[in-house]
Parts: C-alpha cells; structure tokens; sequence
C-alpha cells in the first residue's frame, strides 16, 4: 500500500519516489506516470490538525506592601506667657510727725514673692490611624498568537473525476 504522501511525491517528482518504492517493497513493475487504486473498497483517511489556544492562569506574587512607623523629630518652639511678681517699695516723707514707738531694729516686714515656672512634659496622643485591606481588580490581558491548521489540497494530474463534498464535483 502506497500512503499518500509517498503518492502526492510520485506524482509531483515524475515518478521517482515511486520507483524507490518499488525497490523497497519488491514491485518488479516500471513506474508509470499515473496512480493504481489497489483496492477499490478500501477508503483513505489523511486526518487534518489544527491548533487550539490553551490558556491558563496562575498566581504568583507580585510584591509587598510592608506598613512600618518612622519617627520625625522636630522642634517645637512655643511662646508661654508667665507671671512674676515685684515688690514696688513707694516712699513717701511725711512731714516729721510724732512717733510713740521707740527706735529698734526688731522690727521687719517680709513680703512673700512668686513667679510662674514653666514645666515642660510630652504625653502621647493618637493623631491618625492606616488600615490596609487587599480588593481584586480584573484587568483584560489581550493575547496575541499565531495558530496554525492543516488544510486538506486535492491536486490532479491528468483529468481525474473527482467528487468533494465541501465543493461542487471538480472535472
């Protein structure tokens, strides 16, 4: 039996690969310019492919977001208004009046004086808050291939009847 590739080849190369054929499975015949059905019953199947995508998709990790705290330093200056007080010692003459207390130094009047200190101490306050959540978006991905089918070619040579069934019949 003679596929039909080693067929399509004896018709295109005049006859060559058929005689090469010949020698390897034995047939004493010349190799002649047209094709023998061996078998009229039996049919011929040339099966025809074609590519399909496959497509797939799979996870894997893009990067990480890592939350962390920084401390900044800065300096505060603040302006804090603070009282003191003052003694104002008045002095007045008083036009030499009579006194009935002797002279003595044991007499003495202490005044007591104040003054606002500042005291500086820091407390912790909460001034904001981050959260983080992870959403999915879907995004379209336009892929770009090249597929590739078998197409089934009738080729004559001569003029063969010939009959397709996606066609009307070819003379």
């Amino acid at each position: 039996m003679i596929s039909l590739r080693a067929r399509y080849k004896w018709i295109n190369k005049g006859g060559y690969i058929m005689g090469i054929l010949s020698e390897i499975f034995g047939n004493d015949e010349e190799p002649k310019n047209e094709i023998k059905n061996e078998t009229s019953d039996e049919d011929v199947m040339l099966r025809l492919r074609k590519e399909e995508l496959d497509i797939n998709k799979s996870r894997v990790q893009k990067g990480d977001v890592e939350f962390s705290k920084e401390i900044i330093e800065e300096q505060k200056i603040v302006d804090v208004p603070v009282r003191r007080e003052e003694v104002v010692i008045e002095r007045r003459t008083l036009n030499n009046e009579q006194s009935d207390s002797p002279i003595t130094d044991e007499e003495s009047i202490r005044i007591p004086v104040s003054e606002e200190v500042v005291d500086v101490d820091k407390r912790t306050v909460i001034t904001g808050e981050i959260s983080a959540h992870k959403r999915e978006i879907e995004d379209i991905r336009h892929i770009d291939e090249t597929l590739r089918r078998e197409e089934a070619r009738v080729n004559k040579t001569g003029n063969p009847d010939v009959v397709d069934s996606e066609q009307n019949s070819m003379h």
